[in-house]
C-alpha cells in the first residue's frame, strides 16, 4: 500500500513537472522565438536582391533552401540547443551570463572590489574542485596579463554594442517587412508612400507602449506567434504539395556546393540574405533565466524549427514554378500566400513582428541595465514594470533614443535589402562572440579539454566568419549602421568603465584612517546630530574621503553613522537572505557601521523607502547577533578573533544577517529556526568561531544554537541587556529623527602629463557623459530632499 503511494505521488510530481515545463515551452513562444519566427517574411527578397539571379533550372533557389535548412539545423539547433544553452550562469544566459562565469572561473574582471566573502554566495557557483582549476594553463595565462582582460572585456563589450544595435534593426525591419504586403493589394504610386507612414506610425505606438512593461500584454505574445508558426506551416504544406513535391530534394548540402559553383562571388554575397534566417537565435540564449533549458528545447526541436522548414520549403517550392525575376517584388513572402487568406496573413504577419520587436526591446533593456550594473554604462533611470515577474524593467531615455533610431533607419533605408545588410552584420557579430566566450567556458569552467572547445571554435567559428565576411562586404549598403553604432556605444562604454576604475583607485587610495574618525569628538568642536547619516561609498573597507570634506566643511555629523556600499558581484541574482554585509566601524559606543550592499548583474535595486526599512532592521538583527555574540566569548583573545579588517583592526569583520529578527541576547540554552543561510559568521576565521556558534544543518532549515557556559555570569548578561538595549534604542530613536544620504558628487581630471587619450577620455568624454547622464541619486533611488552631496575634484 505505502509503495503504491510513493508511486503515485512520484508519477503526480512527474505529470506536473511535465505540465509546467510545456507551459513554460507555450510561453517561449512569445518571449523568445517573436524575432526568429518572422525571418521567413524577409529571408528570399534580401537573399535575392540585385546580387544573383534565378534562372530555370531552380539551382539558385534549391542553393538557397539548402543553405538556410543547414545553417538552421547547425546554428539554433545544435550549436545553441545542444551546447551554449548548457552553458548557464545559475540558469541564466546572454553574453553577460558567460564573462559572469569566466570571472568567477579566473581573475579576469577589471573591477577591483572584489572581496573573498563574495565566493560564499549560495549562487557562486563554480563548476569543479579548485585544484583542477588551477591546473588549466590557460587560466594562468588569462590571469597573468592584465592586457587579455581589457581584450576580454572589449569582446564582451562588443557583442553587447551589436545586442543593442539589433535592438534598433530589427523592429525596424521586421514592421517594415510586413507592412510592405500591401504592395500585393496597391499600385506602386500608393505603395511607395503607405508604407513607410504606416511603419513608422506602428513603431511610435509600440514605443509608446512600453512604459506599460510586457506583462500586461504578455499573455498576448504566445497565441499570436503559435498562430504565426501554424499559419506558415499551413502555407509551407500547401505550396509544397501545390506546386512542388519534389522540393525536398533541396536539402542535400549539394546543392549547396552548386549553388556557389554557378554563382560564385553573387552567390556568396547573397550568404548576407541567407543569415538573416537565424535572426533572434541568440534570443534562446539570452531569455534563458525566464523560462528553462527543457522548455526552451522542445518549444524549439518540436514546433519553431519544423514550422520554419515547412515556411522555407514551401516559399522555394513557389518560386521553383514562378520564373519571372524582373525585381524582388516577385520573391517576397506574400507572393506565395493564396490571394484568399493574403489579407489575414497580413493582419497576422503585422502582430508577430510587433512581437518580435517587443522582445528584442525588452532585451535591450535588460542588456544596458546588466551594463550599468558592471560599471560599464552611464547612470540611467531603470523602472521596474511589474511586483509579481522579476527582471521585467523600463528605461525611459534609453526607448525613446531606440524609438528615433528606429524611425531614422526606416525612414532612411526604405528597403528591404538595406536593412537585411545591417541586421544580418549584427546579428552575426553577437553570435561569433557568443562561440569565443563559449569555447572558454568549455575550457575553464567545464574543465574540458582544449581540443574539444578548439574543435568547437573552428567548426562553428568557422560557418559564422562566412556569413560575417559576406555581410562586411556590404559595407556601403548598409552593413555600416551597426559598426558605426557598435563604435560609439563601445567608446562611451570603454570610457566609463575606465572612468570608474580610477576613480575607484583614487578613493582606495585617498580613504582616512579609522583613527581620525574614532578622534573626532567635542574636543575638536564636532558635533553629533540626530538622525542617520547613510554615506554611499564604492570603498568596502575604510573612510572614504568625500566623508572627512563633508566633516571638514560641516563640523557635525549624525548620532548613527553608516557607511553603505552597494557593490554588483559577478552573479545574476544575490538572495536577500545573503545581500547584507553588516560589520561595526570602531567600539559599540561610536554607533558607526559599515554595510556592504550586493545585488547581481540582474537584480533590481529597490526603492528608497523598502530599502532604508530593511537596511535598519538588518542592523538591529546585526546588533542582537553580535552583543549575544560578545557575551558568549568573554576570554581576553575574544576580540582578537572577531576583529579582521584589512586596514585596521578597530573595524570589526563583515556578518552576512538575512531576512531573521533575534529577539535579545539569550539567557539561557535556545534553538530558534531560521531561513537557510541567513546567518553566518566571517569568512576566513570561521574556524574559530564554533565555539561560540553551532549551525547544523537540519533539512531545508538550520538551527542556531546558542549556550551558556556558567549560571555566574548573569551580572556580565544583565550588563550586556543594558548596552544592547541602548543601542537599538539609539537606532530606534536616530530613524526616528530621519535620515541623511551623504552622496559624493565627484568631477575628474587627468593628471598633468597624461597622454592624450586619458585626457580625452577622462577631462571630455566621462565629465560630458556624467552631466548629461542620470545622477547617483536617481540611480540608488535617493530622495533629494534627504540627500547631501559632497563636491569632490578626482585627479587621476
Amino acid at each position: 500500500m505505502d509503495t503504491n503511494c510513493g508511486n503515485w505521488l512520484r508519477s503526480s510530481s512527474k505529470k506536473e513537472s511535465w505540465r509546467t515545463t510545456l507551459l513554460l515551452a507555450y510561453q517561449s513562444l512569445g518571449v523568445v522565438y517573436g524575432d526568429l519566427s518572422i525571418s521567413p517574411l524577409y529571408v528570399y527578397k534580401s537573399t535575392f536582391a540585385e546580387d544573383i539571379s534565378h534562372s530555370e533550372t531552380n539551382e539558385e533557389i534549391f542553393g538557397v533552401l539548402s543553405f538556410v535548412f543547414w545553417t538552421l539545423t547547425l546554428v539554433p539547433l545544435f550549436k545553441y540547443v545542444f551546447v551554449v544553452l548548457r552553458a548557464d550562469d545559475n540558469g541564466e544566459g546572454g553574453t553577460f551570463a558567460l564573462y559572469s562565469l569566466l570571472c568567477r572561473h579566473a581573475k579576469v574582471s577589471l573591477l577591483p572590489n572584489r572581496q573573498v566573502a563574495d565566493e560564499s554566495l549560495s549562487t557562486y557557483k563554480l563548476e569543479g574542485p579548485p585544484e583542477i582549476t588551477n591546473s588549466s594553463w590557460l587560466k594562468t595565462k588569462l590571469e597573468k596579463h592584465k592586457c587579455l582582460h581589457t581584450a576580454l572585456l572589449i569582446l564582451v563589450l562588443l557583442g553587447t554594442c551589436m545586442v543593442i544595435g539589433d535592438g534598433v534593426l530589427t523592429p525596424a525591419i521586421s514592421v517594415f517587412s510586413a507592412v510592405s504586403g500591401l504592395e500585393l493589394s496597391m499600385s506602386k504610386e500608393h505603395h511607395q508612400y503607405a508604407v513607410v507612414p504606416i511603419t513608422c506610425v506602428i513603431l511610435v505606438c509600440l514605443f509608446a507602449l512600453q512604459h506599460y512593461g510586457t506583462h500586461r500584454v504578455g499573455m498576448f505574445f504566445a497565441p499570436v506567434v503559435l498562430v504565426w508558426l501554424i499559419c506558415i506551416s499551413a502555407l509551407g504544406l500547401y505550396n509544397i504539395i501545390h506546386w512542388n513535391p519534389q522540393v525536398y530534394q533541396a536539402l542535400s548540402p549539394s546543392y549547396m556546393y552548386k549553388f556557389l559553383k554557378k554563382t560564385k562571388k553573387g552567390g556568396w554575397m547573397s550568404l548576407g540574405g541567407i543569415l538573416l534566417c537565424i535572426t533572434g537565435s541568440e534570443a534562446m540564449f539570452a531569455d534563458l533565466g525566464h523560462f528553462s533549458y527543457t522548455a526552451i528545447q522542445i518549444a524549439f526541436s518540436f514546433l519553431v524549427y519544423p514550422a520554419l522548414i515547412l515556411a522555407y520549403m514551401g516559399q522555394a517550392a513557389y518560386l521553383s514554378k514562378h520564373h519571372q525575376m524582373e525585381t524582388s517584388y516577385h520573391v517576397g513572402f506574400y507572393v506565395s500566400v493564396p490571394e484568399s487568406v493574403r489579407w489575414p496573413v497580413l493582419v497576422i504577419a503585422i502582430l508577430a513582428s510587433v512581437v518580435g520587436s517587443q522582445a528584442i526591446i525588452s532585451g535591450t533593456f535588460s542588456i544596458i541595465n546588466q551594463s550599468q550594473s558592471l560599471g560599464c554604462f552611464p547612470r540611467v533611470k531603470v523602472v521596474h514594470t511589474s511586483d509579481k515577474v522579476h527582471g521585467q524593467i523600463y528605461i525611459p531615455e534609453i526607448n525613446w533614443m531606440l524609438m528615433v533610431l528606429c524611425l531614422a533607419v526606416a525612414v532612411g533605408f526604405r528597403n528591404t535589402k538595406h536593412l537585411g545588410n545591417a541586421s544580418g552584420l549584427a546579428v552575426m557579430t553577437v553570435m561569433l562572440v557568443t562561440t569565443c566566450l563559449t569555447s572558454l567556458v568549455i575550457v575553464l569552467c567545464w574543465h574540458k579539454p582544449p581540443i574539444l572547445a578548439l574543435a568547437f571554435l573552428l567548426f562553428f567559428g568557422s560557418i559564422e566568419a562566412l556569413y560575417f565576411s559576406a555581410s562586411l562586404y556590404k559595407f556601403l549598403d548598409g552593413a555600416w549602421l551597426p559598426i558605426l553604432l557598435a563604435l560609439i556605444l563601445m567608446t562611451i562604454m570603454f570610457v566609463w568603465h575606465y572612468a570608474t576604475i580610477k576613480k575607484y583607485e583614487f578613493d582606495l587610495h585617498n580613504k582616512v584612517s579609522l583613527e581620525w574618525l574614532l578622534a573626532l569628538g567635542p574636543s575638536l568642536g564636532i558635533a553629533r546630530v540626530p538622525g542617520i547619516g547613510l554615506v554611499y561609498t564604492d570603498l568596502t573597507s575604510g573612510i572614504p574621503a568625500n566623508f572627512s570634506r563633508f566633516v571638514t566643511n560641516l563640523p557635525a555629523f549624525h548620532r548613527v553613522l553608516i557607511f553603505v556600499c552597494v557593490k554588483s558581484v559577478p552573479v545574476p541574482f544575490v538572495p536577500r537572505s545573503e545581500r547584507y554585509l553588516v560589520g561595526r566601524v570602531g567600539p559599540p559606543t561610536h554607533r558607526s557601521y559599515r554595510c556592504i550592499v550586493r545585488y547581481g548583474y540582474r537584480d533590481v535595486h529597490q526603492d528608497v523607502h523598502s530599502f532604508e526599512t530593511e537596511l535598519v532592521d538588518r542592523l538591529a538583527d546585526f546588533i542582537r547577533f553580535d552583543w549575544s555574540r560578545t557575551h558568549h566569548n568573554s576570554s581576553p583573545s575574544f576580540q582578537d578573533v572577531i576583529s579582521h579588517s584589512a586596514e585596521s583592526t578597530s573595524e570589526c569583520r563583515l556578518t552576512v544577517i538575512g531576512a531573521v529578527a533575534f529577539s535579545g541576547p539569550p539567557a539561557y540554552e535556545m534553538e530558534e529556526t531560521v531561513e537557510p543561510a541567513s546567518v553566518s559568521v566571517g569568512f576566513e576565521t570561521v574556524e574559530s568561531m564554533t565555539d561560540v556558534i553551532e549551525m547544523e544543518q537540519t533539512g531545508l532549515q538550520r538551527r542556531v544554537r546558542f549556550a551558556i557556559d556558567n549560571e555566574s555570569e548573569r551580572d556580565e548578561r544583565f550588563e550586556t541587556d543594558v548596552q544592547l538595549r541602548e543601542e537599538l534604542e539609539d537606532l530606534l530613536a536616530a530613524q526616528q529623527a530621519g535620515s541623511a544620504f551623504i552622496l559624493g558628487h565627484s568631477y575628474m581630471k587627468a593628471k598633468q602629463g597624461s597622454s592624450i587619450f586619458k585626457r580625452a577620455a577622462i577631462d571630455v568624454g566621462y565629465n560630458f557623459l556624467s552631466k548629461n547622464c542620470r545622477g547617483p541619486d536617481v540611480v540608488l533611488r535617493v530622495p533629494p530632499v534627504s540627500t547631501l552631496e559632497v563636491g569632490m575634484v578626482y585627479i587621476v
